[in-house]
This record gives structure tokens, C-alpha cells and sequence, in this order.
């Protein structure tokens, strides 16, 4: 009997984790009753409830684990190091507050036993707020097409993923993983699922402006060379034209030494300028910097805590 895996990352969620627990174990027992399965929930440093409650879901279901880090170790690095830690011969990804539809498991699971190794969650539309959705629309679009890779618009990490390919997440050494990046550069057979996405549960979203921002940074510094490539024209073109102006400068002014007009004005704005240039771009430098940095020094994606209904083995 074939064994799926449900993955679900938690932080703070301490009013939706009983509920998506029953959902997930009524699935199963009903739509996807021939096939095994396990629950797998991986709390990133829960400062509520939410430990508490997933102790509690331990005790009663031996088929539900549960891995607690040792501290909140971000966005990507817990979902990503709680995909390579389940034993299933596939595993699917969601959310713990309801966004992702569970309805729509079955689906994906067809769709992976056709062949599919990889079946990715689209969002069609949503109901989060619409200047949310308006900038994630344009950031998508800007990343598709600065990328070397057909990244995929509007996926969130919801999908489901064949143990092949997970094999291949756990070979790839990555400090830094970027998931919906790495699935639209190597999975090997990708099949799309649209989807609407439904307003959160309960509880408040944890994405804010820096979170929102560190992840178009890490899918910018990843896969593309735009920044880096940018950096070099425009500062070949602004070295360029300041050797003209200050060449320019001079011949005028020893030719009009007397009547030449000069003053700190022209000067002032040209700095301005061409430093707004430079700090614009030390600035792009500096994330691609920042990503390889952080690359280097090889530091594990989480530490564990704890973990809850694991065997030996």
C-alpha cells in the first residue's frame, strides 16, 4: 500500500492546527482510504498554544509526528527541511490555516499516480487584499521574466511531490533553498493545478513588508543575473559620461577662463546623480553578496528540539 505524506509548517497557530489535523485524518479515512498515510507538522519556535495543542494531536494519533525547532529559523528553511524528513512515497504540502483547499489533495494525488512527479498549486485568484495581490502579480511577472528559469507565477509551495524529487531536495546541499524556485528548475515532470485561494482561518498572517521583501530578494539573487548585469552597464555608461562632462568641463573653461559660468550648483547635482547610481547598485551588489555569504557558510537549516512519534529507524 502506497503511503502519502502531508507536510504542514506551523508558527503561531494555535487555533487552526486541531481543526486541520481532523480534516486532513477525515480525508483519508474516507476519499484516500487505500493508501497509508502520515501527518507531519513542523513548528518553527511557536510562542502561543500551538506546541501545546500538537502535543496533545501526538498523544492521540500515532500517525501524526511532529517536529519542533529550536528557534524560528524563517519562511523557507522549515517548510523545505520538513519535506526532506517525511518517509512517504510522496508528500504534499499545505498550510496549516486553510488557504490551501485539502479538498483538492485527491486531485493531486490522480494526477500523481498518471505519472505527474511533481503537481503544482496555482492561484487563479484570491481573496486577500487586492494591492497584495496586485504587487505579488507584478513581482511574478518581473521574476519571470528576468529569470534563466520559467518560474512559476502564483505558487506558493502547495503541490504535491514524489519521493524521487524529494530525494533530490535532500542531495542538494542548499542553505539558502528557495522551494518554488528549485521546483521550477528540477522537477523533472510538473503538472499544473489551478486553484482560488480562500481567506485564512483563523489567526493573522505572518508575512509582513520584510518578509515579503527577503523572499523576492532570495528568488531575484537565486535566479537571476539582471542586478548584477545592470550594475556593470550602468556603471560603464555613467563612467563614461562623467569622463565626457569633466572633459568637456575643462576644455570650456580653460577656453573661457574669464567668461565660462561655473559654480557648485552643476557640480552638486551631478555628485547627487551619480551617487544615487552607486548606492543603488552597492545596494543590488550587496544582496547577491548577502545570498552567496550565507551559502558559504553551510549552516544546517534547522535545529531540532524535539521530535514526537518518530521511530528509531
Amino acid at each position: 500500500m502506497k503511503k502519502i505524506s502531508i507536510i504542514i509548517p506551523t508558527f503561531n497557530e494555535e487555533e487552526n492546527v486541531i481543526p486541520i489535523h481532523a480534516a486532513v485524518k477525515a480525508l483519508f479515512l474516507n476519499e484516500l482510504k487505500k493508501y497509508e498515510y502520515e501527518i507531519l507538522f513542523i513548528d518553527n519556535k511557536s510562542t502561543d498554544l500551538t506546541r501545546e495543542r500538537l502535543r496533545q494531536i501526538c498523544r492521540e494519533d500515532d500517525k501524526t509526528r511532529v517536529i519542533f525547532n529550536a528557534k524560528n529559523f524563517g519562511q523557507f528553511n522549515s517548510p523545505y527541511y520538513g519535506l526532506t524528513q517525511t518517509s512517504g512515497d510522496c508528500a504534499v504540502m499545505l498550510c496549516a490555516d486553510f488557504q490551501d483547499p485539502i479538498e483538492l489533495i485527491p486531485t493531486l494525488v490522480q494526477e500523481w499516480e498518471k505519472g505527474h512527479k511533481t503537481v503544482c498549486c496555482v492561484k487563479t485568484s484570491s481573496n486577500e487584499n487586492r494591492i497584495v495581490r496586485f504587487l505579488r502579480t507584478v513581482y511574478y511577472k518581473i521574476i519571470k521574466r528576468l529569470s534563466s528559469v520559467d518560474q512559476i507565477e502564483h505558487f506558493t509551495g502547495f503541490g504535491l511531490y514524489d519521493k524521487s524529487f524529494i530525494d533530490v531536495l535532500r542531495e542538494l546541499d542548499d542553505t539558502m533553498p528557495f522551494l518554488r524556485g528549485i521546483v521550477a528548475e528540477l522537477s523533472p515532470d510538473l503538472k499544473i493545478i489551478e486553484y482560488k485561494q480562500a481567506r485564512r482561518r483563523a489567526g493573522k498572517t505572518k508575512n509582513n513588508l520584510y518578509t515579503l521583501y527577503d523572499a523576492a530578494m532570495i528568488s531575484f539573487t537565486s535566479y537571476t543575473k539582471i542586478g548584477l548585469r545592470l550594475a556593470t552597464i550602468f556603471g560603464a555608461i555613467m563612467s563614461f559620461l562623467g569622463l565626457i562632462i569633466a572633459f568637456v568641463y575643462l576644455i570650456l573653461k580653460l577656453m573661457f577662463w574669464n567668461n565660462f559660468p561655473g559654480g557648485s550648483i552643476p557640480v552638486l547635482i551631478g555628485v547627487v546623480a551619480f551617487g544615487s547610481v552607486q548606492l543603488f547598485f552597492t545596494g543590488v551588489v550587496g544582496e547577491y553578496i548577502l545570498s552567496i555569504n550565507t551559502r558559504l557558510m553551510k549552516r544546517p537549516l534547522v535545529i531540532e528540539e524535539e521530535r514526537i512519534n518518530f521511530n528509531e529507524e
